[in-house]
This record gives C-alpha cells, sequence and structure tokens, in this order.
C-alpha cells in the first residue's frame, strides 16, 4: 500500500482523509518503509514521521530515495539519526538497489501457515477484475457505487487514489475481486515516485486480473496513456472490455455506435473486444457491464474438441488457401488446443515461416467466428511438425 504523503503539499480538503488512510495503512501494513530523500537531506517532517513510528511495533525499513549513484550514499548516512529500521540507498528512477530492497522487505514479512494463506488469497472462483485507465475516469466512482460504500477517496483532485486497492464485492450471489488501479497521467506531464510506481500497478493489476475494464472519458478522445494501456493488456493476452464512462454528458449529442466505430478505428487490432456505455455515478449499465464481463471469463475456460478444431481449420483452408511460400505449399497436419485462460492453439505445420502475418489474422479471425470464446484473446501457435510424426495434413484439400 502506498500512502498519501504526510504533512506536504496536502490539499486542504482532502488533507483529513488522506492522514486517515495513512493510519489504516500502517494499521493493515505487514512492513512499513519509511522513505525520505536523500537530495533533500534531513527534513523536521522526517523526525516527526520517525516520533509516529516509534509506537509502531511492525519491522521498518527507511529507504533513502534519490540517492542515484554510490558517490551520494555518504549523503544518506544522517538519516541512521532517525533510527528506524534498517537504512537502504535506493533511486526509484535509477532502478538502483531495487532487488536489495525487495529481498530487505521479502525477510520482514511474516511466515504465513497454509491456512493463514487460504484465508488471505482470494477464494477459488473468484473472479479479479482490473479498472485500468487515465486519472478521473471515475474508476473509484465505480467501486464506491459497486459497494454502497466509501471505500476510496472519491474526489475531483487528480490522484487521490494512491494504489491498487482490492475490494471484494457481491453480484447475484456471485463474488468478484476488483481492483481500483490509480490513474496515469501523460508520461512527459511528470516523472515523479509517485507516478513511476503507479504505471507498475497498474501493470501489476493487468496481470493479476482475470478480466481488465479499460475505462474511457466519454467526453474526451484516446490519449497516448490509453493507447499504452491497450497495448500492455494486448500483450498479455488478458479478456477486456472498454468501458466508456460518464455517458450521460454525451448521450444528447453523440450515438453510442460513433463512439464504439471510434474506438474500434484507433485500435485496430482489438476489433473483438466488446464495448460497454456506462455512468459509474448513477450505476446505469454497470450490472450489464459486470454480467458480460463474467461472460467472458467463462469464454477464457472453454475447450474445443481437436477433431471439431481441425475441421473448422481444414474447412477454412479449402475457402481460403495460403499464399505459396519459397514454390512451397505451407500445410496444417493438425492442430489442438492446449491450454486455457487464454484459449491457446497450436497447429503442427511443415513450416511456420511460410504462413504470412495476414493468413494468420485470417486463421484467428475464423476461430473466433466459430468457435465459443471469440470475444478473448486467443493464443495461436505455428509449430514444425516433428518428422517422426507421421499424420497427413488436414487442409487445403481438392
Amino acid at each position: 500500500m502506498d500512502t498519501g504523503g504526510i504533512g506536504i503539499n496536502d490539499v486542504d480538503d482532502l488533507s483529513d482523509e488522506i492522514e486517515d488512510q495513512i493510519q489504516l495503512a500502517m494499521d493493515a501494513a505487514d512492513v512499513i518503509l519509511f522513505v525520505v530523500d536523500t537530495r533533500e537531506g534531513l527534513l523536521p517532517l522526517d523526525q516527526e514521521v520517525a516520533q509516529r513510528l516509534r509506537y509502531i511495533d511492525k519491522p521498518i525499513v527507511c529507504v533513502a530515495n534519490k540517492t542515484d549513484e554510490s558517490g551520494m550514499d555518504p549523503d544518506a548516512d544522517e538519516f541512521y539519526r532517525l533510527g528506524r529500521g534498517k537504512l537502504i540507498r535506493v533511486s526509484a528512477m535509477q532502478n538502483r538497489n531495487k532487488e536489495l530492497l525487495l529481498d530487505m522487505i521479502a525477510e520482514r514479512v511474516p511466515h504465513l501457515s497454509e491456512e493463514e494463506l487460504m484465508d488471505e488469497d482470494i477464494e477459488p472462483g473468484e473472479m479479479k477484475i482490473a479498472l485500468v485507465g487515465r486519472r478521473n475516469v471515475g474508476k473509484s466512482t465505480f467501486i464506491n457505487t459497486l459497494t454502497e460504500a466509501e471505500r476510496m477517496i472519491v474526489s475531483e483532485v487528480a490522484g487521490t487514489t494512491r494504489d491498487s486497492v482490492d475490494v471484494r464485492f457481491e453480484l447475484d450471489g456471485k463474488s468478484f475481486v476488483a481492483i481500483d488501479t490509480p490513474g496515469l497521467r501523460k508520461r512527459k506531464s511528470v516523472r515523479t515516485d509517485i507516478e513511476f510506481y503507479s504505471t507498475h500497478r497498474a501493470q501489476r493489476s493487468i496481470r493479476r486480473a482475470d478480466i481488465v475494464l479499460m475505462f474511457f472519458d466519454a467526453s474526451q478522445r484516446v490519449s497516448q496513456v490509453d493507447k499504452q494501456l491497450v497495448k500492455y493488456i494486448e500483450d498479455n493476452y488478458k479478456p477486456c472490455v472498454f468501458v466508456v464512462n460518464k455517458w450521460d454528458l454525451m448521450v444528447e449529442h453523440m450515438p453510442t455506435e460513433r463512439w464504439a466505430n471510434y474506438l474500434r478505428d484507433t485500435f485496430q487490432t482489438m476489433w473483438h473486444v466488446p464495448i460497454a456505455f456506462i455512468t459509474g455515478q448513477t450505476g446505469k449499465n454497470m450490472k450489464a457491464l459486470l454480467n458480460h464481463a463474467q461472460m467472458l471469463y467463462k469464454q477464457t475456460q472453454m475447450r474445443v474438441g481437436t477433431g471439431e478444431l481441425n475441421r473448422l481449420v481444414r474447412d477454412a483452408m479449402r475457402r481460403h488457401a495460403p499464399p505459396v511460400f519459397k514454390n512451397r505449399r505451407p500445410k496444417v497436419y493438425y492442430c489442438s488446443q492446449v491450454s486455457t485462460q487464454p484459449p491457446t492453439i497450436v497447429m503442427k505445420v511443415n513450416n511456420p515461416k511460410a504462413f504470412a502475418p495476414d493468413y494468420r489474422r485470417y486463421l484467428l479471425g475464423v476461430l473466433r467466428d466459430q468457435l465459443d470464446f471469440g470475444e478473448v484473446p486467443i493464443k495461436l501457435y505455428l509449430q514444425k511438425r516433428e518428422s517422426s510424426d507421421g499424420r497427413d495434413e488436414i487442409g487445403p484439400v481438392g
């Protein structure tokens, strides 16, 4: 958990709320990282924080950030005066001593019994949903509307959700875990530590999730940050719903089809992704969105029989044979689904390089159209058939 900063640059109407979050975070944490600034040096506020931590009976690591090189190490020595835990010199921007810090954290995390780990872990069958998008796109409001409780600070001030917070909720008797990520700014606007970590938290949430809800603001155009997030979702083969939030602001000015086409044109490799138009403030269309997300989750776990899969590919190659490659016709010998989440299909072929990207996309499109998992990512691998495998090719025939 990353808390808001203590005492510096707090917005008046939020300082009390952030202070409450800090106390909650310290109460819930297993290890506390006391972050100080080597460039700024030891400040009176650091001493106040150290005094506050004296009453916390938990492992503490004093992290001297912005110690960008070894020549700055002596500058951090004054933090020993704080007397709060082991001191480590790091640089978040330079990735200096990152692994060492992680090792120190791991050493101090209490070891849990198997029973405690089962209690701590997400229950089997609980669908994990990551909420990602730019800052102030309405992710925290979405969570609060779902849970009908102020689990997070919701405010017009950008960046008040400082960490990924897991929130459990139920819908029609089914349990979900929503991972609310911090909003992201354009990379060029700031290079602060919080922004650095926010990007990594968003990526971590995407990797953890079963389904990703990619939020867009109906009143704003797609940004470079949006494109980076969608690319990361695609690269990690995560099922996704494009969520156009605050639709109440645009419903009288633009048809949904126009916004949907705009997203399709912008993200041409993600044309299979469903699009939802919601108003998080009022809850409009949110239940339908979650029901659709649950459908996607089921799609990721579906399997297709080898016989059906081979017939499907054979028919596709009959309709549209692959182009000749170096005077040889590309051949597919057989196909099988080898895994789920995401559905993963392996085709044994004579030469994987003979199948051009356009033809691979054609085969992938056929699979999406004909199988029961057309709205989720599909991994398609082409592997060279072993010489000992004597199966005949499945297509094209005739």
